[in-house]
């Protein structure tokens, strides 16, 4: 793809109320006036890396390769974490360094991380408060246009990679996390299917659900309409995480969860 006709998309927990996505929307489109700006979503529970991660990991792999993922899920602004970005193997993703965009990254292909420090590649004036705009967005801008991410710092090695991208397979059991919960209160985990495989767990077989309310017994199914209505289910869902669920209810509530609960599925 040529750099004038390259994608940056926009992932943050800013809303739409306010000014903010524009403001990093306009500072895009002054530098990159080529880019095709997409947003995948700013609804991301304020101040969630975990479900901001989850949303970018789900979402990243159907743009074009070449794109610029931009996320700020960005609790510690203003602080001493750096601002980084990333090549992947097909992609390159800018924001801070939490924790959000490694489990994206990672999946796709880590080739270089830099630290963004090229006064050249910001905004004049940075604030204290609002990197998305100052620093993030341009950054993305210029590597919208094909700058080379090496001009945008140096490149670092002990970037933060959060403990929820990695759950933990056993005989028979996996642990892991809920990392987000959707509108239909389905309860998304950290586990994959291979995961799942990996433990020896498969469609069709009756499990223990532990989390700190307590142990459901629930049967691991393709989809809903496999249990009655209100009853409770596991599944992979269509990113291929495992889910808690109630068919026609929400899973959230029924298991006790939110982002952040841990959970581990072992064999009954």
């Amino acid at each position: 793809m040529g750099a004038m006709g390259r994608v940056v998309t926009l992932l943050t927990d800013f809303g739409t109320r306010d000014h903010y996505v524009a403001s990093m929307k306009g500072v895009i489109l002054s530098i990159a006036p080529g880019a095709t700006v997409v947003d995948i979503t700013h609804g991301v529970p304020k101040w969630d890396v975990r479900a901001g991660a989850y949303l970018l990991r789900c979402a990243y792999k159907y743009f074009p390769r070449g794109t610029v993922h931009v996320a700020v899920v960005d609790p510690g602004v203003g602080t001493g974490r750096r601002a980084l970005a990333v090549e992947t193997r097909d992609y390159y993703f800018v924001g801070p360094d939490n924790g959000l965009l490694m489990p994206a990254a990672l999946e796709d292909g880590v080739v270089r991380v830099v630290s963004i420090e090229n006064p050249r590649y910001m905004r004049p004036a940075v604030s204290h408060t609002f990197h998305g705009r100052d620093v993030f967005a341009p950054a993305a801008a210029h590597l919208a246009l094909g700058v080379d991410i090496r001009e945008l710092g140096p490149e670092v090695t002990d970037y933060a990679v959060p403990g929820f991208a990695r759950p933990r397979v056993g005989e028979a059991e996996v642990s892991g996390e809920v990392v987000y919960v959707d509108d239909f209160g389905n309860a998304a985990t950290n586990v994959t299917l291979d995961d799942l495989g990996a433990a020896g767990l498969g469609y069709g077989d009756s499990v223990e659900v532990e989390t700190p309310r307590g142990t459901f017994a629930v049967r691991l199914v393709r989809t809903f309409g496999e249990v009655g209505e209100g009853e409770p289910l596991l599944l992979v869902n269509s990113e291929g995480f495992l889910e808690l669920a109630v068919n026609r209810g929400r899973g959230s509530d029924y298991f006790g969860v939110s982002p952040g609960t841990p959970i581990r599925v072992r064999r009954r």
